[in-house]
Formats: C-alpha cells, sequence, structure tokens
C-alpha cells in the first residue's frame, strides 16, 4: 500500500492507470466550499506569560534610620537612591550586586500598631560563600534566626529577620 509523501497531499486513483496511485496537492477549503454545519477550527495559543526583567520588593518600615543601618551596615547593601521631603528621609533604593530593595517610613496611616513582614519572606540567592556572610552578620551585631545549614534541596543558607521582621533567607547553590 503506497504511503502518503506530504501532509499537503491527497491519494487518488486512477481507473484508467492500472491501479497506480497518483498525488495531487490537497484542495484549500474556502468559505464558499464550507458547510454551514462544519466548525472553523481556531489555532489555540497558550496565553502569554508575564516577563519581568527585575523584581524589585518595597518594605514599609517602622525606623527608616535604623533599618537604612542595618541593610547597610550589616547586610552590606549600598544606598543607591534617596527620597526625601525638604530635610526628612522619606524611604531610600538598596542595591546589592544587581538587586535592589526600596525601604519608605511608615506614614502611620494605618496605625502605629501595624505589623510589618508578618508572613513572608524574600530569598536571597549568592555566589558568596554563606559561612562567611554568616560570621560578618555577626561581628557587624547582626542575629541570625538560623545558622549555616545544608538544605535537602542542595543548597547552604542562612536566615536572618530586619528590625521590622522581614524574614531574608540568603542561599548558595551548591
Amino acid at each position: 500500500m503506497p504511503t502518503r509523501k506530504s501532509r499537503r497531499a491527497t491519494r487518488t486513483r486512477n481507473t484508467n492507470a492500472a491501479h497506480v496511485p497518483r498525488l495531487r496537492p490537497a484542495r484549500k477549503k474556502t468559505a464558499s466550499r464550507r458547510s454551514a454545519s462544519t466548525p472553523k477550527l481556531e489555532r489555540r495559543r497558550a496565553p502569554e506569560t508575564l516577563r519581568l526583567r527585575s523584581l524589585e520588593p518595597s518594605f514599609t518600615v517602622n525606623d527608616l534610620d535604623r533599618s537604612v543601618r542595618f541593610y547597610t551596615d550589616v547586610l552590606g547593601f549600598i544606598v543607591s537612591e534617596r527620597w526625601t521631603d525638604g530635610d526628612v528621609l522619606r524611604g531610600v533604593m538598596l542595591k546589592a550586586g544587581l538587586c535592589e530593595l526600596g525601604l519608605a517610613q511608615d506614614d502611620w496611616a494605618k496605625g502605629r500598631d501595624r505589623k510589618k513582614g508578618e508572613g513572608m519572606s524574600i530569598w536571597c540567592k549568592t555566589a558568596q560563600d554563606v559561612n562567611a556572610l554568616a560570621a560578618r552578620i555577626k561581628t557587624a551585631g547582626g542575629r541570625l534566626t538560623e545558622e549555616p545549614k545544608d538544605q535537602p534541596w542542595g543548597a547552604r543558607s542562612i536566615s536572618v529577620d530586619d528590625p521590622d521582621g522581614f524574614h531574608l533567607m540568603i542561599y548558595q547553590e551548591r
């Protein structure tokens, strides 16, 4: 039995040619040739996904000066931008490698007893030695919430909470 040469060709029989199959191009269906009962096939596409270039979280903090000292002196971020209102510092953009983190002073519009950082973690991937980072954080007066440890998924990590309770997990892949 002959096989198809391509998807666009169909087999036909020529009764005068001793049953030798002959290929001819398939006809394209047009609107006039399609019957009303034949549904039009639509090509389904996957929905477009979000394609980010970076992610820059921003934390609202109780004491901006204290938080800036923690992130710069203890963790090693640098201040890349400052936002002021006259002489009053309202916020900063911090940078560590290619990553950025915003800090903004709480305006207390939602009350002074509002909890911050509860129920969230920021995962920070680094190429640096996690043990050396842990030692530097402790030397600078920081307190680890989790000492260096090997994770079951193949990384070594430490954890630290900032003054407002934002939890940072810093890890190095093995």
